[in-house]
């Protein structure tokens, strides 16, 4: 069966009512047929729910509890401080978002969340970073608060795990479009993934959609590899009878959802999925999503398996970095 028909036939399947969960176990392994077959499975989560949890991921826990301590510490920080990074004094929205300064979706007045946002760094600071040289749009450092030793190297530490996790998962969704495993090998050399820490304060009182922790929206890269604080449900899925389906943390899991330059390449064929969070559990909650996008000076040009005179392209054809830009100063309103 052609990407087009799998496409259509999933375009007229019932609605999802749950969130599939993989076992990467297999991801490294030799047989191509077993990573055939876990290519299947990512195919069918990205076709007909375009989000999924994943287990057997590899990224060590201690590293996520040092970045979840680091993160708490920062936002613990004062308000003065946090906005010495205020992400507005960027070109490049590299540092730190306060409470109601990001909106996602226009309906609402704003996102009840603060964040820090930054992207490719190696451990070892390079002055000139060829990983960087040809970043475009999104170009230029990123900036890290001076008076909170060990922040750096914590977030920097998950950062790069989840980076590697990234580069696995890629060859696993060129298999489930029918492509070569390193069809993506030389559209992501440079890494153009932003990581955020993110701080949703408890919401109370009157409930009041327009305001929530963050707003209904699609992500802008290829794919999210969310890790989210256990025990609190917050994050919400929109199906296509506009329902939200609850995607609660799952002990020893970690969340990937496909955004928009999946969905752009693929004419649709891989469905970025509208998604929320609201914090209506009475205590803090703590989220570190990873964002990773194709190289930005890549053309998102539709897949010729994914277009045909029935399915004709529904994008117009703009780089990674100048689509990941202008999403975000629609965000952050700058």
């Amino acid at each position: 069966m052609s990407l087009v028909q799998a496409a259509q036939n999933a375009d007229s399947a019932e609605a999802f009512n749950h969130i599939p969960i993989i076992d990467l176990k297999d991801v490294d392994n030799p047989d191509p047929t077993v990573r055939k077959a876990l290519g299947d499975e990512v195919r069918k989560a990205c076709m007909n729910v375009g989000f999924l949890y994943v287990k057997d991921h590899g990224i060590p826990e201690e590293t996520t509890e040092k970045a979840l301590e680091f993160s708490k510490a920062f936002f613990s920080l004062s308000d003065e401080k946090k906005m010495e990074l205020d992400i507005r004094k960027t070109t490049n929205f590299k540092g730190y978002n306060a409470i109601m300064t990001s909106n996602n979706d226009p309906a609402n007045d704003g996102d009840l969340h603060e964040g820090f946002e930054f992207g490719w760094e190696e451990l070892d600071a390079k002055v000139n970073d060829d990983k960087r040289a040809n970043d475009g749009a999104m170009a230029g450092a990123n900036v890290w608060p001076t008076e909170l030793p060990g922040f750096r190297e914590a977030v920097l530490n998950y950062y790069h795990a989840a980076v590697t996790l990234g580069r696995k998962m890629f060859p696993l969704f060129a298999l489930a479009l029918d492509l070569p495993e390193n069809f993506f090998d030389d559209k992501t050399k440079n890494a153009a993934a932003i990581m955020r820490v993110l701080h949703y304060p408890p919401q109370t009182g009157p409930v009041d959609d327009r305001v929530i922790g963050i707003g209904a929206h699609t992500d802008f890269e290829c794919f999210t590899i969310l890790w989210q604080e256990p025990g609190i449900q917050a994050l919400q899925v929109l199906n296509k009878q506009k329902q939200w389906i609850d995607a609660p943390p799952i002990p020893g899991t970690l969340v990937v959802n496909l955004g928009d330059q999946f969905a752009r390449w693929t004419n649709d064929v891989f469905k970025s999925t509208v998604h929320r969070a609201i914090n209506r559990s009475g205590v803090r909650r703590y989220s570190i999503p990873l964002f990773f996008g194709t190289d930005y000076d890549v053309k998102l040009e539709p897949i010729p398996s994914c277009i045909s005179p029935e399915r004709p392209p529904k994008y117009e054809v703009v780089t990674a970095g100048d689509y990941v830009k202008e999403r975000l100063k629609a965000t952050y309103g700058h």
